[in-house]
């Protein structure tokens, strides 16, 4: 039950990093790669039927972890209460930001909120893991930087696959100019880890790049997301061995009842979840349209 719970809280952590990367990408990039406010709007309006979904993927990770390990939980957020506290400021900010965006009349304080309510969590829950596996400023620095511009690109591939037009082409071009300063971040943040998957993640980056050079946005999007994948699986290979400092898993985890109960909840649950997302995403499937006033 330990070992089972410990993968399905690194899946749900996965789901979150994937869905939520190319969120605070392209919150981050709609005001760079638009030129007014319909390019900017079309923009935003790629991730507006997900982007509360995708937040729920944090919710029940962090649930899961309180759950099933109550010490690892409680470590991880109080050796990290600032940052975490700074990522869900983050958090909020942005919602507010894409909520209100469309209801006032000059909505430039809400697009500042979008692009710092984005940039801040993608660059701090790096440094945070970082920080949790090497207990080092220069890691946490790194891997910051490493989430940071790896969301850009994530987001960046995302609008190109999801627009059209002027948004789309630049959006093509800021792709590869991420891709150009994250494959070197990358090898600085994960050659240390020195696993299979964390080599593979870096090949995975390059491969997107050279797909969108390409124009083949859709793989492009598989890369980057598989990317991700690999990067976090990475991470996790590593906390199963030492969650924290002078803590194993084993001394983290719940009682084997309490284990078995979520055991069943999650049974349960998670399947609808999942299909509820699937569906989500087909619905809203198609590319975005920029309409121009006159």
């Amino acid at each position: 039950m330990i070992e089972l719970w410990f993968a399905i809280i690194a899946f749900l952590w996965t789901g979150y990093f994937v869905l939520e990367g190319f969120d605070f990408g392209v919150g981050m990039l709609a005001p760079l790669v638009s030129r007014n406010a319909a390019e900017q709007r079309a923009g935003l309006q790629t991730i507006g039927p997900v982007w509360d979904g995708n937040e729920v993927w944090l919710i029940t990770a962090v649930g899961a972890m309180f759950a099933a390990f109550p010490a690892w939980y409680a470590g991880v957020f109080s050796s990290f209460y600032l940052p975490v506290t700074l990522i869900l400021v983050g958090l909020i900010v942005r919602g507010v930001g894409l909520e209100w965006r469309g209801k006032v009349d000059n909505p430039v304080w809400c697009d500042l909120g979008i692009v710092v309510g984005s940039a801040l969590p993608a660059f701090l829950w790096g440094s945070v893991f970082a920080d949790l596996l090497f207990d080092s400023a220069l890691a946490a620095v790194v891997g910051g930087v490493f989430t940071l511009a790896t969301c850009v690109l994530h987001g960046a591939v995302f609008l190109a696959l999801k627009t059209t037009g002027p948004v789309r082409r630049r959006a093509r071009v800021a792709a590869l100019i991420a891709g150009g300063v994250t494959i070197p971040v990358a090898v600085a943040a994960l050659s240390s880890l020195g696993t299979i998957p964390a080599l593979a993640s870096m090949a995975a980056l390059a491969a997107a790049t050279a797909l969108i050079w390409r124009r083949r946005e859709g793989w492009a999007f598989a890369a980057t997301a598989g990317s991700i994948v690999l990067a976090t699986l990475a991470v996790f290979m590593e906390l199963r061995v030492r969650p924290l400092p002078g803590l194993t898993l084993a001394e983290a985890a719940s009682a084997p009842y309490t284990l078995g109960m979520l055991t069943w909840i999650g049974l349960i649950a998670l399947p609808f979840v999942l299909v509820y997302q699937g569906w989500t995403y087909w619905v809203f499937r198609k590319r975005v349209q920029v309409r121009t006033a006159g």
